[in-house]
């Protein structure tokens, strides 16, 4: 993924998109009064600095790969620099609440990485993931098979991303991932991210233009080196992909969504050693 100015623009966007989604909420795991919060790639920190306006008592951290994060922000927030697929060198239960989105398809251990989330939660704290499926949907039969959209959708994600076993998410697997690792009470919420200001509801109108917009770079970002690296796609016909994808977007008679799954656990208040 880039992470150039336009990306980091796209970034703080789609955070405003997923506010949206969730009625201007940052997560919906029933934390209260958390005392530290991890982000897991951070990105450009947005999250963590709206997170750090909202809990003032609380000491947030952001981690990510790319140092790419405002030096203003809150008093109670810092930044650093990270690999979530190493070692953690935090302390064990040490975080009351730790925030993982839009992450799926870069990590290529999962068990890891949430055994580091299940360290260091504690007892009692929650871990909450956050990400997009990879199916386009339509429940009006406006979007054909053969679509733009969705075939820069299914190359992406479904031949490409599963081909190096890096599928994405559904609903099942992130409960199933988060039941492995120990977590209990999970529960995952599922939202539609439409794309285009087709829906009649206000809400979902505001959320699609919003998505419109964010797709003019996003598919790019996305996509193009999947297409290209992995399967090895000529850069021009991989562009033009994403450009028909694009534009396919902008079609306001093809009603197309895209599922977004929010689910969270608790690490048990009794955990044995």
């Amino acid at each position: 993924m880039p992470t150039d100015e336009t990306e980091q623009d796209r970034l703080d966007l789609h955070h405003e998109i997923f506010l949206q989604l969730l009625d201007g909420k940052l997560h919906i795991a029933p934390i209260k009064n958390p005392h530290r919060i991890l982000d897991v790639g951070t990105g450009t920190g947005i999250w963590a600095i709206d997170m750090a306006d909202s809990h003032p008592a609380a000491e947030v951290i952001g981690t990510d790969l790319s140092p790419i994060q405002p030096v203003w922000t809150p008093p109670n927030l810092k930044f650093e620099v990270d690999d979530a697929e190493q070692v953690w060198t935090f302390k064990p239960d040490s975080f009351d609440f730790i925030h993982v989105r839009n992450l799926y398809q870069a990590i290529g251990n999962w068990p890891h990485v949430l055994s580091q989330i299940y360290r260091c939660t504690t007892p009692g704290g929650y871990v909450e993931l956050a990400e997009l499926g990879g199916k386009l949907m339509s429940d009006d039969g406006t979007m054909a098979e053969d679509n733009p959209m969705k075939r820069a959708f299914d190359l992406c994600h479904y031949h490409a991303m599963a081909s190096i076993g890096r599928p994405p998410a559904t609903a099942e697997d992130l409960k199933e991932k988060l039941e492995t690792a120990g977590f209990v009470d999970v529960k995952v919420h599922t939202y539609k991210q439409v794309y285009g200001p087709w829906p009649k509801d206000q809400r979902l109108k505001r959320i699609g233009a919003m998505a419109l917009l964010m797709c003019e770079t996003g598919i790019e970002a996305y996509a193009l080196l999947a297409l290209t690296k992995i399967l090895k796609m000529d850069p021009k016909e991989a562009k033009q992909i994403c450009d028909d994808a694009v534009a396919a977007t902008k079609n306001k008679n093809m009603h197309m969504y895209s599922l977004f799954f929010v689910a969270y656990g608790k690490k048990p208040e009794n955990v044995s050693e």
